[in-house]
This record gives structure tokens, C-alpha cells and sequence, in this order.
């Protein structure tokens, strides 16, 4: 879909190398450009003893079929270089903080002279306008504590609680790739290149927005409650008798509670006033809720899911990590995918969130690079002598091979 398409990735960690991913994943040729010492997630901690070896399953998803090259770009010479290589490229990927980048001369403004044709992606924790652009920010401090994410979902009474790895990351790094789509689709009429800005802070309040849509309208939000008190105790989590919790979500109409209890057998119950309306199972929140796991409890999770299935009410099984990554229909929805390495064995990864139809699915180009394994192949393909590759070699600017040491 994407082949022919030219990215230079100058980032590191997840949010802005992963939209680089996918757009490997879709056919682009990706050229990531790393310091002397390397991204620090090649390597972050993994039960893997020698990634270098065995792979890092964190660094290899959203990196593999990618070209690796180390420039040491804050030298001019290393600047240069980059110059050189943004002249022919479509999709410039960055997450280096703002001011850094105006100083080495590799803003936007910088660049657009050298390809006005060019789509530069800034990530960052915190945008690129105001007193803290420049501020440090994972995804755990910009997307899940600072746009309110873990206050406004942590249930009444629990305290703050952590974000899974790179969760925040990757939706930012899906928010960036749709504004590199968006650009390079304007481009093909206008023939100008543009200026796409994502951060983790503004990414997790939209990730939020409904509640910030409330927050906004009314200047008040309802809190999270525990399930037992919840405003809506039919969208909720219940336990089954074999030990299994599962989701149940009513379609939002009148008859959502008559709906249910005729099909758990609680027809008794269909028309009772502390039931039968919105405003009364708010009410009666404990007491509904003790009803239902007092009834989930008497069959298995197996059982009720026929029961639901039949009745077509919405539900889900809640999974563990190890279940998820067996379960016939992810499996069938493609949301695994075979990697390749260089040495000919495979490994299973996590596909790209989108399949194409009527053509070529989005498939991994191929194994992670190494640290700096395509550092002479790229150079040469834009166009430097092996006299400016030595030169550069000899002054440090360049590198195949091992990261230099912290």
C-alpha cells in the first residue's frame, strides 16, 4: 500500500516509532536513524537474557522491517547528514523534544527548506507550544496521569494505579499515523508538506474526551464507582460459577432490564419498581447487583455464554493475556502475525490493527535490524562517495555495529 513511500524515523521508545511501524508494515521503506548509543528500547527489560541474540519482543514490534542507521546528529557533520537524507524523503518521524530540535537546525522550518515536500511528524510528551514543551514525558506521566486518565478510571477509594507498557504510546502512535495519512493525502493535491503535531498529553484527553465532553458541558463529572454502587449496575462484571468473570452491556433502551431477567430467568423480577427503570436500579444499585451475582453464580461462563448468545445480548469473557493470545477469533480477526528473522526461524508478534482487503494484506517486511546494519547500504543509496563515508567513519559521526556505551 505504502511502497515507495520514504520515512526517516529519528526517534526512540514506542510513540512515534510505532506510527513508523505500521507505515513499515504497510509497505514504506522506514530508515531509523539512532545515536551513537543506540534506542534505549532495544533494550529495556525483558525476561530475554542477550537480546542481542534471542530479540527483544518490546523493541522488534514496532521496529521490524525496518532500515537502521546511527548518525550522531548532534555534530554538523551528523546534521548534515541528515539534511541529505530528509531532501529525498516523504515522512520525517521524530520525538526528539522541540528545542533540541531548533537547535541542531532540524525543526520544521529547517527541513521544509531542504524538501517543502516533506511531512514532519513531531511527537512529543507535551506539544510543541507552551512553557512545558520541552518538559520530559513517558506515556504513564503525559497520556495516563496528566490528561487524567488514571483519576478519572480508578474505581472510588483506589489508589493510582499504573499504565500496561506502551499502552499509551501505541494510541499515540496511532493518532500520529492518521495525521501523516491525512498529510501526505493533502499533498497529493496541493504538492506542499505539512507540519503534524501529536503529544501524549492531548492524545489521553482525547482518549477521554466523553467524559471531557461532560466535564466541559455541566463543569462536573459523575465519579467511577465500585461495581456494587455503579449508576448503571447492569453495565458491569460479574463472576460465573466455575470462577470466571465476564462483561454484560445493555443496548441503552427501555426495556434493557426486562430484557435480561427474562433470559437469566428472573422473569419475577422483570416488572419490579426497584428494577424496572433507570433511575430505580440506580437507586437500588446493591441490591440488583447482589441479585445477579447470586444468579451468575449457578451456572458456568460456558453455559451463560450460550444463554447470552442465543438471546443476543451483548457480553464478553474477561480475558487474561495468556488466553487473549489463544483465542480462535483474535486469532481469526488477524490480530497475530508470523515474523520472520534473518536466520530463517519465525516468531509470533502482534499484527497492525488494520486488515486490507481485494489486495496485499499489511504483512512484517522482515526482521528488526540491527543496531547501524544498514548505516552503509543507506549512505551509499543517497548518494555519498566512500571517501565521505570514511570521513564520516573516522570522525565518529557514523557507526555500524555495537551502540557506543553509556
Amino acid at each position: 500500500m505504502l511502497k515507495g513511500v520514504k520515512v526517516i524515523e529519528m526517534a526512540t521508545y514506542v510513540a512515534a516509532p510505532s506510527a513508523g511501524g505500521i507505515m513499515c508494515d504497510w509497505g514504506a521503506d522506514v530508515i531509523k536513524i539512532e545515536a551513537p548509543r543506540g534506542d534505549p528500547w532495544r533494550v529495556f527489560p525483558t525476561p530475554v537474557k542477550n537480546p542481542e541474540l534471542f530479540g527483544n519482543p518490546l523493541f522488534d514490534l514496532d521496529n521490524r522491517g525496518k532500515r537502521a542507521v546511527c548518525v550522531d546528529t548532534s555534530t554538523p557533520e551528523g546534521v548534515a547528514v541528515l539534511k541529505r537524507l530528509v531532501r529525498d524523503a516523504d515522512v520525517f518521524i521524530t520525538n526528539t523534544r522541540p528545542g533540541a530540535l531548533e537547535r541542531a537546525g532540524l525543526d520544521y522550518e529547517n527541513l521544509k527548506k531542504e524538501n517543502p515536500r516533506l511531512i514532519y511528524a513531531s511527537v512529543s510528551g507535551y506539544g510543541m507550544i507552551g512553557e512545558e514543551r520541552d518538559r520530559p514525558g513517558f506515556d504513564m506521566a503525559a497520556f495516563w496521569a496528566r490528561a487524567g486518565a488514571c483519576r478519572t478510571m480508578a474505581p472510588d477509594g483506589v489508589n493510582p494505579f499504573p499504565l500496561r507498557t506502551a499502552a499509551g504510546d501505541h494510541v499515540t502512535g496511532l493518532t500520529t499515523l492518521g495525521g501523516i495519512m491525512g498529510a501526505l493525502y493533502e499533498r497529493e493535491k496541493t504538492g506542499k508538506g505539512r507540519l503534524v503535531e501529536t503529544s501524549l498529553l492531548r492524545t489521553g484527553i482525547y482518549m477521554m474526551s466523553s467524559d471531557y465532553a461532560m466535564q466541559l458541558r455541566f463543569g462536573k463529572l459523575a465519579p467511577t464507582p465500585a461495581r456494587e454502587r455503579t449508576i448503571g449496575p447492569l453495565t458491569n462484571f460479574f463472576k460465573t460459577g466455575d470462577g470466571h468473570w465476564f462483561a454484560y452491556l445493555p443496548r441503552q433502551t427501555k426495556k434493557d432490564w426486562q430484557e435480561l431477567a427474562k433470559t437469566i430467568g428472573l422473569e419475577d423480577y422483570a416488572e419490579d419498581e426497584r428494577f424496572a427503570t433507570p433511575l430505580g436500579r440506580r437507586q437500588n444499585a446493591p441490591e440488583l447487583v447482589a441479585l445477579l451475582d447470586k444468579v451468575f453464580a449457578t451456572k458456568t461462563l460456558k453455559e451463560w455464554g450460550r444463554i447470552f448468545d442465543d438471546a443476543d445480548l451483548v457480553w464478553a469473557p474477561v480475558q487474561t493475556a495468556a488466553e487473549v493470545v489463544v483465542d480462535p477469533q483474535a486469532h481469526a480477526a488477524g490480530a497475530f502475525v508470523e515474523v520472520t528473522r534473518s536466520n530463517g526461524e519465525s516468531y509470533k508478534s502482534v499484527a497492525t490493527p488494520v486488515r486490507f482487503h481485494d489486495g496485499e494484506d499489511a504483512q512484517p517486511r522482515g526482521d528488526t535490524p540491527a543496531f547501524g546494519q544498514h548505516t552503509l547500504e543507506v549512505l551509499r543509496e543517497y548518494g555519498f562517495s566512500d571517501a565521505e563515508i570514511a570521513g564520516l567513519s573516522d570522525k565518529n559521526v557514523i557507526a555500524t555495529g555495537r551502540p557506543a556505551k553509556s
